[in-house]
């Protein structure tokens, strides 16, 4: 068995072992500690199962019930974790617009940093860590060394980049799409938007010099470095209202199963009723950030595709192909068959395979069908519906 500070190794039997190894800390542990970040070379709280869950080579609901089964009620706030990224997810479903946007403001963004000296240089010395704040400092190579960082030195940073450095939001998502391996779109646009005071309008993150020293156990204390007394970002358009989460029926009869990088657990995905015929797979990892992403936030991506195609192969019967997104049309209309796939969330995958346009039946998993319809406003509205869903789970 592989422990905690083990590099992570895109296969679900790795992922596997990873929920293990932390198993025992699921509970009080992890709700004590949970926010203290020690450093990369000591071992913390967190679970770092975050790669794992990001491409679903182990599913939310697979992870909570298992926390669940382990300790009980105590595991209510790391399940409440887990629950965060389903709640990310339904919400930027209901409101595709929200990525849209984002997508927008990079452009702009990307069109400033050509034209603007001053923030091109101030642009480059924060991802290279070298602003002069020894905490951001750090993080930033952090990010680019270890494809990781601690979730509450993720808000500092993100608050320090847009609120201190006075940079646009957006290239920082952007920065820790291209780095981070458990880089989700909607989990990071989302909370990108959350600090900066977008996501509920008014209510923005400070990070604060007392907070980073305490919670970083004296590590850093960046007093008299941060502006502590930001105003909130505002924005001229506003997302629209929620609309429902859209499903696709149930498919049945011959088909042939298509594979992406958003849901590899292909055991638990539900295909009763369905003759799967031939295996195909697609991975585009690069098209999550400008310029492409990181070497090894790709080769985690590409290798958790090739271990679920390997699963794939053994549930079907069937040797899956690895296909270029161009190919998809050419490869559906030489079989003949439906298509079907695990629903994509809002992101490069789901538009890619719109494009292809090759009428794909989405399968929706169980988890998601019961807890996205309730993401359409706040998390505290939402939170008490993940326990019910971890009840009723089996499965993915």
């Amino acid at each position: 068995m592989r422990g905690m500070d083990a590099e992570p190794i895109p296969t679900r039997d790795a992922g596997l072992d990873r929920l293990a190894a932390f198993l025992p800390r699921a509970g009080a542990a992890y709700a004590a500690g949970r926010n203290t970040d020690p450093g990369p070379e000591r071992k913390g709280a967190v679970s770092r199962l975050s790669p794992w869950l990001r491409h679903r080579l182990l599913t939310e609901a697979e992870v909570a019930r298992a926390a669940f089964a382990a300790h009980g009620e105590a595991a209510a706030k790391f399940i409440e974790e887990v629950g965060w990224r389903t709640y990310w997810k339904g919400w930027l479903e209901q409101r595709p617009g929200v990525y849209d946007l984002y997508r927008a403001g990079l452009r702009r963004a990307e069109n400033r940093l050509a034209t603007e000296e001053g923030l091109r240089r101030a642009f480059h010395d924060a991802c290279a860590g070298q602003t002069g704040i020894d905490c951001f400092d750090s993080w930033a190579r952090e990010i680019v060394a270890r494809n990781y960082l601690h979730n509450h030195a993720r808000m500092w940073f993100a608050s320090i980049w847009i609120f201190t450095l006075r940079l646009p939001w957006e290239l920082g998502a952007d920065f820790f799409l291209r780095h981070l391996l458990d880089g989700d779109i909607a989990s990071n646009t989302l909370s990108w938007r959350w600090v900066a005071g977008l996501h509920t309008p008014g209510k923005h993150y400070l990070a604060r010099a007392e907070n980073i020293a305490r919670f970083t156990g004296g590590r850093f204390d960046p007093r008299g470095l941060l502006d502590e007394a930001a105003e909130p970002l505002t924005e001229a358009v506003r997302p629209g209202p929620a609309l429902p989460p859209q499903f696709d029926p149930p498919p049945s009869g011959e088909v042939v199963l298509l594979l992406h990088e958003e849901d590899c657990a292909v055991e638990t995905l539900d295909l009763a009723g369905c003759t799967v015929r031939a295996v195909a797979a697609v991975a585009m990892p690069e098209a999550r950030a400008r310029g492409g992403v990181a070497p090894a936030v790709a080769g985690f991506a590409h290798g958790a595709l090739v271990d679920a195609m390997g699963r794939a192969a053994a549930r079907f019967g069937v040797r899956p192909v690895l296909l270029e997104v161009d190919d998809l049309a050419g490869w559906a209309a030489a079989h003949r068959l439906k298509v079907v796939t695990a629903h994509p969330p809002i992101g490069p995958v789901a538009q890619a395979l719109a494009a292809a346009d090759v009428g794909a039946v989405r399968v929706a998993r169980a988890w998601d069908r019961a807890l996205w319809p309730h993401a359409g406003r706040g998390f505290f509205g939402f939170r008490p519906r993940i326990g019910d869903a971890v009840a009723a789970a089996s499965g993915g």
